[in-house]
C-alpha cells in the first residue's frame, strides 16, 4: 500500500480527503500522508486530521509515494503537476465509488471524478480532468486539464479543450466545441462553439471581457 499525498490544501483538498476516505472504505487502497501546499498555513483555521508536509516547490517525491492532484484552476494545475512529474510523481485516479463510469470510456492519468458524476458512451477524458458531480454525454471528448464545475450538463459529442474551466450549473448543446483556455461562467448555455481563450458568460453564452 503506497502513500498518497494530495496537492494542494485548499477547500478542493480537503474534498480530496473526504473523497479518498470513502474511497478506502471500498478498497483499502492507499496510506495518507498529508498534504503539500506553497502556502503552509493553508489548513489554519480548518479542522483537518492530516497537515500540510511541506512545499511543492521543494517537494521530492520517493518511490513509496503517489499523489492526488487538487487543483482545480486548468493553468495553475498544469503547471505544479509538470513541476511533481518532472521530479517523478505518478498522479493517481481518485474517482469516487458511487460515480457512473458507463462503456467504452477511457480517462487519463490523474483525473478526478466525485460522487454524482456520470458518463455514458464513447467518452474520452485526458489526463489530469476533474469532473465534479456532472453529466458527461455520448461521444464527448474532454482535453488535458479541464476542470467542470458541478451540475453541469456536457451533451453528446462535445469537444472541450486543454485547460478549459467549465462553472457551476452550465450546459454546452451537442456537438460545439469549446476551445484551449476557454472560461465558462457558472449557468451559462452554450449553443455556439467557444473560441480558444475565450471568456463566455449568460444564456444564451456571449463571450465578455476578462
Amino acid at each position: 500500500m503506497k502513500n498518497i499525498i494530495i496537492v494542494g490544501a485548499g477547500g478542493f483538498g480537503r474534498e480530496l480527503l473526504l473523497l479518498i476516505k470513502k474511497i478506502n472504505k471500498v478498497y483499502s487502497k492507499w496510506k495518507i500522508k498529508g498534504f503539500i501546499d506553497d502556502n503552509l498555513l493553508a489548513l489554519d483555521g480548518y479542522e483537518c486530521d492530516y497537515p500540510v508536509l511541506g512545499k511543492i516547490e521543494c517537494w521530492e517525491p520517493t518511490e513509496d509515494e503517489v499523489f492526488a492532484c487538487a487543483i482545480a484552476a486548468p493553468q495553475t494545475k498544469e503547471k505544479v503537476v509538470s513541476l511533481l512529474k518532472s521530479r517523478g510523481a505518478c498522479f493517481e485516479q481518485i474517482i469516487h465509488p458511487e460515480t457512473s463510469l458507463g462503456y467504452f470510456n477511457s480517462i487519463g492519468e490523474g483525473t478526478v471524478m466525485y460522487g454524482k458524476a456520470s458518463m455514458t458512451v464513447n467518452i474520452k477524458v485526458g489526463h489530469f480532468v476533474t469532473i465534479l458531480s456532472s453529466g458527461i454525454g455520448h461521444d464527448v471528448t474532454i482535453d488535458n486539464f479541464s476542470t467542470i464545475s458541478s451540475y453541469c450538463g456536457i451533451n453528446g459529442q462535445v469537444h472541450i479543450g486543454k485547460r478549459v474551466f467549465i462553472g457551476s450549473n452550465a450546459t454546452i448543446i451537442p456537438g460545439r466545441t469549446i476551445g484551449d483556455d476557454a472560461f465558462i461562467s457558472a449557468g451559462s448555455v452554450v449553443i455556439r462553439n467557444v473560441k480558444p481563450g475565450t471568456k463566455v458568460f449568460g444564456n444564451p453564452a456571449r463571450r465578455v471581457d476578462i
